[in-house]
């Protein structure tokens, strides 16, 4: 069978459902037949419902067979066809039921116009029975894909893709498919399917038989890949990009008409089938970003192969590119990473003639051997990515004339940009982004004559922008010089590039003054990026004329210095991005912003400002497509205003550090449907949390700490049935216990309700939560004894228990075989203020592993990535530190504390803890700690405070301490210490409360002076002797008393009872104190 019989057999059965259509202009009597009446008027009521259509032939008395964008079935009268897409039409309320009146549609397409989120009808689609071909792309259309649209058993095409806010739950997939038996094409790319699981391959394999074309792509799949899929050989172009797929089935490689494959950006793990490449009809594959994906290349035999898109970029491709590469004479496009070693040449790249498009990428630290792409003159777009060409940019580069995009990204460039890219006259994009580029930007890049992109994001460029030669005729319409250290103010001419669509200039060094008026004249400004540099921003007067409305869509001035909300923006409605964050804007957040924005309003921040309040204190608001938030930081009282969307994108809500006061009843129900943040804290919020909040599966940060909210915590939320991975409800009057159910399924990270009512003990299922890093329960009314099990948990780096009624002993685990890695990872240890005694083991502390590393550089910070990486959420902590209960907004990896305070812990001070070199903080005080100093605590050379006072310490200060250069914060009051003071390095600078409370010191700073001895006992108390000398001098007064028995008897006397005297040492010791 040749390549082209499904195209046949597709075109044999639209001749067969078209035949009727164009049979004849006139009936079966010879009488043309007009438009029916009632046809007529579905019509017009669809036309009514859109807003001010361009459809001027849709005339009320006139042949509806004549309409634009209409086909009649002649012998009947009956519209058989509507096409009215891309004509940017708007509804006002939806889709008009008069549409279903047509019920002899056989194709109907309104693809590219705006329906304004509304939801798709749930009824009417069925009366719709002769229908082929439906088409819906990007039509703005949201919720529930009707059951209707399931009884179309003649469709041959269904094309719904591009609708962000489409899914299907109820009917599933498998239902909507059941009957489509018919199906040729089948579009559904970013509608949400993932309510069907793993078992969307298996609907269409049993549904679908006949299925040439599908896009699925950015539908939520996962799983694998049912075997039941390989009986779809008629399949011609399969995209599943931007899924959980895991892997690619050998079968694809029988799938004889395939010509376009596409599977990038997915989970795909093992090897990847090498005989798809060698398909005789593919023309397009595409598996890249899928780092795990093995990807071996087959020999290509000479003059067969058709390939002319071949994309492999992140993936793990074969080092071994074999020589037969030169045979793919008809690739236009490539695509590699990671390919051979790091010095590996690119000959046979250079050698493939018809290639005129090539991206390479690495892993950062391959410098491969480029030169050789010098000579293909005939290429026109080069990107390089994450090399570490490490220099100047290559000089082989200028020999490619012909190039109109140049790409070298994440480089590791430095030096400045050279003038000879001016010679480069064809270049349309130039993008040298995420390098070391430094000096000033050359005034040539702007002389350019082609030039329309220019990316140079994120280097090391500095001094003023140079005006831009005859800015009416240049071809800019893309400028990113964002996050540089460009300084002076921005030339005038930059605001008279008329094709300027982009302006990014963020993140600079800008000063001076900038007039909003001036730039809503650029008519074609769509983003504008000022924020965070040394500008003023201007804007005009209420009431100002606006000869321009401005049609921006993303704005961002962000630190400008601005007092009011710019006029310009009450005028516009199609601002999809808006970051006015850390200016000076106070009084009400206007309502209109609701309104204005309602349906393009997608991140919108206004955080740290001094707004005070909302206008009309809405609870809700309705924002159809808002997934970012951001209120927090400002003095907001009254309610907190949850959107209402129909996005099913993930949504962001940060409302912490203001005043409100409530918010709605539920609030759960309301939140958007993939909120994955929510930062409620620092408010005055009270009433409990509602079950409703477990219905957010993809909840990811709760931060209701600081609040007044009380009841118990929703067990739902600690189960293990979600995403949540950090679950913060600090400072609160929430009571009850910890849920004793935890599954194995707990993805928390983060666990802080320090200050609040809990009660009852630790429950043990905690141990299911593996990835848990941060426990803070201080602060409550827990009981029991200390949770030694919790040391299992492999990444637990912050365990605090401060001020409960914890009690009970430390145990040791050594011996203990079962026990690895016991709190390997724990960096901060609270334990201060229970009720815990007995002395600490000296094995224990040297369990602790991350304590005795000795990191020199910084650290991490404790957080979590969130909101797709565009926001990290920092973990926080309050510890006693130097004699002050300090809050830390930021953990560093680095940061190593142990505090056992306020018990009544006893025994020696362990040794071992000289072992945690990394210590930055150690803190025993107020517990019955005996004996003395360890000299090992010399080692703690990270230490910057201990406190071991309010114990029973004896024996002098070790001179070995003042080697903690360190140490800023020592407190050994109020034990019984002697001797002389240590003096040098960090011991001069502390204060006599240091050491107050210790009679027996002396010496600076203290008042008392020490005597010409080294040390000097307490007045009345003798200074402990070591057990050798006190037994020796023992012996020697046996000896002599028992003389007089006779030398051998005296001396067999006094050995015996020395020798009990081992044994029972500290009997003998208080015989010989008293003697």
């Amino acid at each position: 069978m040749s390549s082209r019989h499904p195209q046949l057999h597709f075109i044999l059965l639209l001749l067969t459902y078209y035949r009727p259509t164009y049979n004849a202009a006139k009936g079966s009597n010879g009488i043309t037949v007009q438009c029916l009446p009632d046809q007529a008027l579905s019509l017009l009521q669809l036309k009514h419902s859109f807003h001010n259509p361009d459809l001027s032939s849709w005339q009320h008395g006139t042949d509806c067979c004549h309409w634009e964008g209409v086909g009649c079935d002649r012998a009947s009268g009956q519209v058989i066809t509507l096409d009215l897409s891309y004509r940017s039409l708007q509804s006002t309320g939806g889709l008009s039921s008069a549409l279903f009146n047509l019920t002899s549609l056989r194709s109907l397409s309104l693809s590219g116009n705006d329906f304004n989120h509304a939801s798709l009808p749930s009824f009417g689609f069925e009366r719709l029975t002769e229908l082929l071909s439906l088409e819906l792309s990007e039509t703005g259309l949201s919720g529930q894909i009707p059951i209707g649209i399931a009884h179309l058993e003649k469709l041959l095409t269904l094309d719904i893709s591009y609708n962000d806010y489409l899914y299907l739950r109820e009917p599933q997939f498998q239902t909507l498919v059941a009957n489509l038996t018919n199906l040729r094409d089948l579009y559904l790319n970013e509608v949400d399917i993932s309510s069907s699981g793993p078992t969307w391959s298996v609907a269409i394999a049993d549904s679908v038989p006949l299925l040439q074309n599908l896009d699925l792509s950015g539908c939520d799949l996962s799983g694998h890949i049912h075997h039941s899929f390989s009986r779809l050989h008629f399949l011609a172009t399969i995209n599943l990009r931007a899924n959980s797929i895991s892997e690619i089935p050998s079968f694809f490689a029988e799938f004889s008409f395939l010509t376009s494959f596409v599977f990038s950006a997915n989970y795909l793990q093992g090897q990847f089938p090498t005989k798809i490449f060698l398909l005789k009809n593919l023309t397009y594959l595409d598996v890249s970003y899928n780092p795990r994906l093995s990807v071996q290349l087959p020999d290509f035999p000479p003059g067969k192969n058709i390939l002319e898109h071949l994309d492999l970029e992140e993936t793990n491709l074969s080092s071994v590119m074999p020589d037969s590469f030169v045979h793919l004479k008809s690739l236009k496009f490539l695509g590699l990473s990671n390919i051979g070693s790091p010095r590996q040449t690119f000959t046979s790249i250079a050698n493939l003639t018809s290639l005129n498009t090539l991206w390479l990428s690495g892993s950062g630290i391959e410098k491969p051997m480029l030169s050789s792409i010098g000579s293909a003159r005939h290429m026109t777009d080069l990107m390089l990515q994450d090399y570490n060409l490490s220099g100047p940019i290559p000089l082989w580069i200028r020999n490619c004339t012909n190039l109109m995009s140049l790409e070298l990204i994440d480089c590791n460039l430095s030096g400045a940009i050279p003038t000879w890219i001016g010679n480069l006259t064809k270049l349309t994009n130039l993008g040298l982004q995420d390098n070391r580029l430094s000096g000033k930007i050359p005034k040539v890049l702007f002389t350019l004559p082609s030039l329309g992109k220019l990316n140079l994001l994120s280097n090391e460029l500095c001094g003023t922008l140079e005006d831009i030669p005859d800015p009416l005729s240049s071809f800019l319409y893309y400028i990113d010089i964002s996050s540089n250290n460009l300084s002076s103010h921005i030339p005038k001419s930059f605001f008279d590039l008329m094709r300027l669509q982009v302006l990014m200039l963020d993140s600079n060094h800008f000063e001076g003054t900038v007039e909003l008026s001036l730039l809503w004249k650029v008519k074609a400004l769509d983003i504008l990026l000022l924020s965070n540099n040394m500008l003023s921003v201007i804007d005009v007067e209420d009431g100002y004329p606006f000869p321009y409305i401005p049609h921006i869509t993303r704005l961002g001035l962000a630190s400008c210095y601005l007092t009011k909300i710019p006029v310009a923006l009450r005028y516009t409605n199609e601002l999809f991005l808006l970051d006015l964050s850390h200016n000076q804007i106070d009084g009400a957040i206007p309502s209109w912003i609701w309104v204005n924005w309602k349906d393009t309003m997608s991140w919108l921040d206004l955080s740290n400002n001094m707004f005070t309040s909302l206008e009309n204190s809405p609870s809700v608001v309705h924002m159809h497509n808002l997934g970012y938030l951001n209120l927090s930081s400002n003095k907001l009282h009254g309610s907190v205003p949850i959107p209402l969307t129909a996005s099913n994108s993930m949504a962001f809500l940060d409302y912490s550090n203001n005043s409100f006061t409530s918010i709605i009843h539920d609030f759960g129900r309301y939140l958007p449907y993939k909120t994955t943040y929510l930062d409620l804290s620092r408010n005055k919020l009270s009433g409990h949390i509602p079950r409703s909040i477990c219905t957010q599966q993809d909840l990811e940060i709760l931060d209701l700490s600081y609040n007044n909210f009380s009841g118990v915590v929703p067990s739902c939320l600690m189960q293990g049935s979600n995403s949540l991975s950090t679950l913060k409800l600090r400072e609160n009057r929430f009571h009850g216990m910890l849920p004793e159910n935890i599954g194995e399924g707990c993805m928390l990270q983060t666990i802080d309700l320090n200050n609040n009512l809990i009660e009852g003990k630790i429950p043990r299922s905690l141990s299911n939560c593996q990835g848990l890093e941060l426990f803070d329960v201080g602060n409550n009314q827990i009981i029991g004894s200390f949770p030694s099990w919790l040391g299992v948990l492999p990444r637990l780096r912050v365990l605090v228990l401060r001020f409960n009624q914890l009690n009970g002993t430390i145990r040791d685990f050594k011996g203990d075989h079962t026990i690895n890695n016991y709190f390997a990872n724990l960096q901060i240890l609270d334990l201060a203020s229970n009720n815990f005694s007995g002395n600490l083991p000296e094995g224990w502390f040297n369990e602790l592993k991350a304590m005795m590393e000795n990191v020199s550089d910084g650290g991490e910070v404790l957080g979590h990535e969130t909101y797709s990486g565009a926001r990290f959420y920092q973990d926080t902590v309050t510890i006693t530190f130097k004699g002050f209960d300090l809050s830390f907004t930021k953990i560093l990896s680095t940061f190593n504390a142990i505090d056992f305070s306020n018990n009544s812990f006893d025994g020696p001070v362990p040794e071992s803890i000289g072992r945690l070199v990394a210590l930055r903080g150690l803190n025993m005080s107020y517990n019955n700690f005996m004996g003395q100093i360890p000299f090992q605590y010399r080692n703690l050379s990270q230490l910057e405070a201990m406190d071991l006072s309010w114990n029973q310490i004896t024996g002098e200060i070790p001179q070995e301490l003042t080697s903690l250069t360190s140490l800023e914060w020592l407190n050994l009051s109020y034990n019984n210490l002697y001797g002389r003071i240590p003096q040098g390095n960090q011991f001069s600078t502390f204060s006599d409360s240091s050491f107050e409370g210790n009679a027996g010191l002396c010496g600076v700073p203290l008042s008392k002076h020490c005597d010409n001895q080294s040390s000097i006992s307490p007045t009345g108390v003798a200074p402990p002797e070591s057990e050798g000398l006190w037994q020796d001098k023992l012996g020697i007064i046996l000896f002599f008393a028992f003389v007089g028995l006779g030398f051998g008897v005296g001396f067999a006397l006094s050995f015996l009872l020395r020798l009990y005297c081992r044994v029972e040492g500290w009997i003998c010791k208080q015989a010989w104190i008293h003697m």
